[in-house]
């Protein structure tokens, strides 16, 4: 058989003119064959230094790209949110301050009970789950940094009023109003994010812009202590000066921020890439090459039927509200009343309450920076650290239901607060990857986030004053809205995996095809 088929093959003659015509018609035809090489085959085919250099360069541009953007988005927002959460949190502060001269805030605005001071902690969640999906879509429709703008102009505003309630329907009101004046911040800025960075880039970015709002919980926690010393300062009581200070003028120790960032914002915030000027126009077309094809666009137009519809019918939106709804209300409910659970262990008075609130705030901050970084470096899947964050929780508060100790208990409350606090901003870009498109993004940004806030609405109900100072009820609440919590997050893993996997198969049937 060897034989028969040497026999058959024609004859070598490098010097053939037939020979020519066929070195001529394969060298055409391996032309043509490079042109249609994948991304891989060329590079075996091109040399290799010339090939690492291009890459390298193009490396190089959107990296010096994405510091620029990084200095006047990401950091910017980063301290506006510091700023906006100083104030969220500084009602929780306040509830304890100068109980002892009974100056505290509850008996001043007319002795309310614990279903009241429930309510008024509650109110304020309302309007903003009502109106933040509608908000998250007007930075599209009005452009980032007029719209940004209105919200921290408008809550600082609000918030120096809130300094002068004086009964229990001011507070009421106040804290209602506040709560529309700020729907649509946080939401609007992940949904920002997604203009300028793709969703690979974004756990580190997402995870240091939450942990900084995290840590104005150390902020107030300090500030409140301060406070607290200037109680009958001015004919003010401790509790009033958390928002007003007082001397011929109203002015506030959080309200002006938020008036000077408002002005700022409106202009200094960039927009989006194809807008800004302080790119050049490689930088500009090196982010927005990066971006990938579904990611929300500024040409794009603002709200679109079909893609609405496509996310209310993607198996992954309803694990992710679930996953949202359940950690919301089982795993923040003790910080809206965490200066009250730390103050009725007994360890100290409620100015010390007050510094006991910073170790918490501060964990979070170390926590989530760290498990950020290492999903940003792909050490570290982002559902595993979910799971793991949201099983600490849980055993933290079977410890806080069994353990008498109360050094013990607050070291759990420290640890199960700072757990609490890091999940959301670990599992936020595996919400945004899922959304594809202009409206879908802004849509599932916006009602993911307007869920959550039942952890407003009804925390506070879980973790009243009359459930303490053991807080047994609550605990047990906890455990078992985290333990939905758990399930969600698998399920809702095993949906994203599964659509990863079909757009992975779609790719490669394109390309075979």
């Amino acid at each position: 058989m060897a034989t028969s088929l040497t026999s058959e093959t024609p004859p070598i003659c490098h010097g053939s003119a037939g020979s020519e015509s066929r070195s001529e018609s394969t060298h055409a035809f391996q032309s043509e064959l490079s042109k249609e090489l994948l991304p891989s085959e060329k590079a075996v085919s091109q040399p290799l230094s010339e090939d690492s250099h291009t890459v390298n360069q193009d490396d190089a541009l959107l990296k010096a790209a994405h510091r620029k953007v990084d200095k006047r988005l990401f950091l910017w927002y980063a301290f506006v949110y510091l700023i906006m959460r100083i104030h969220v949190s500084n009602i929780s502060n306040s509830a304890i301050i100068n109980l002892e001269s009974g100056d505290g805030i509850r008996r001043q605005l007319g002795n309310l009970s614990s279903s009241q001071w429930a309510w008024a902690l509650s109110i304020f969640y309302y309007p903003y789950m009502f109106f933040e999906p509608l908000a998250t879509l007007a930075l599209k429709k009005f452009s980032p940094n007029v719209w940004m703008s209105r919200i921290m102009l408008t809550w600082g505003i609000i918030s120096m009023c809130q300094g002068a309630t004086q009964n229990y329907a001011g507070i009421l009101v106040c804290r209602f109003f506040l709560g529309a004046a700020e729907a649509g911040f946080y939401p609007g800025v992940l949904y920002h994010f997604s203009f300028w960075y793709r969703t690979e880039r974004l756990p580190l970015r997402i995870g240091f812009f939450y942990a900084c709002g995290m840590f104005s919980g150390t902020v107030s926690g300090l500030l409140a202590y301060a406070i607290s010393f200037m109680n009958g300062a001015g004919g003010l009581a401790g509790w009033r000066w958390v928002s007003l200070l007082k001397r011929g003028h109203l002015f506030t120790l959080e309200g002006m921020p938020a008036i000077f960032c408002a002005v700022v914002t409106f202009f200094y915030l960039p927009n989006y890439p194809q807008t800004v000027k302080f790119l050049d126009e490689t930088e500009r077309r090196a982010v927005l090459d990066d971006l990938p094809e579904q990611a929300p666009t500024m040409d794009a137009k603002t709200f679109s039927w079909e893609q609405t519809k496509s996310l209310f019918q993607d198996p992954t939106f309803v694990p992710f509200i679930m996953i949202w709804i359940t950690h919301g209300i089982g795993g923040w409910g003790i910080s809206f009343v965490l200066p009250a659970v730390i103050y009725e262990l007994g360890m100290s008075n409620t100015a010390i309450s007050q510094v006991m609130t910073m170790p918490p705030y501060t964990l979070v901050f170390v926590i989530l920076c760290s498990l950020a970084y290492l999903i940003h470096i792909s050490r570290l899947s982002p559902w595993f650290a979910g799971l793991v964050v949201e099983i600490t929780q849980i055993i933290c508060y079977i410890l806080l239901i069994t353990v008498k100790n109360a050094v013990a208990k607050y070291v759990f409350v420290m640890i199960a607060t700072a757990a609490s606090q890091s999940f959301f901003a670990l599992m936020w870009p595996e919400r945004i990857r899922a959304a594809k498109g202009t409206t879908t993004a802004g849509l599932a940004i916006g009602l993911t986030n307007a869920s959550c806030q039942l952890m407003g609405i009804v925390g506070p109900q879980i973790y009243q004053a009359k459930f303490g100072p053991t807080y047994r009820v609550s605990y047990i609440c906890s455990i078992g809205l985290l333990s939905a919590c758990l399930a969600s997050v698998c399920t809702g893993w095993y949906f994203v995996r599964r659509g990863d996997q079909r757009e992975a198969q779609s790719k490669d049937g394109g390309i075979v095809a």
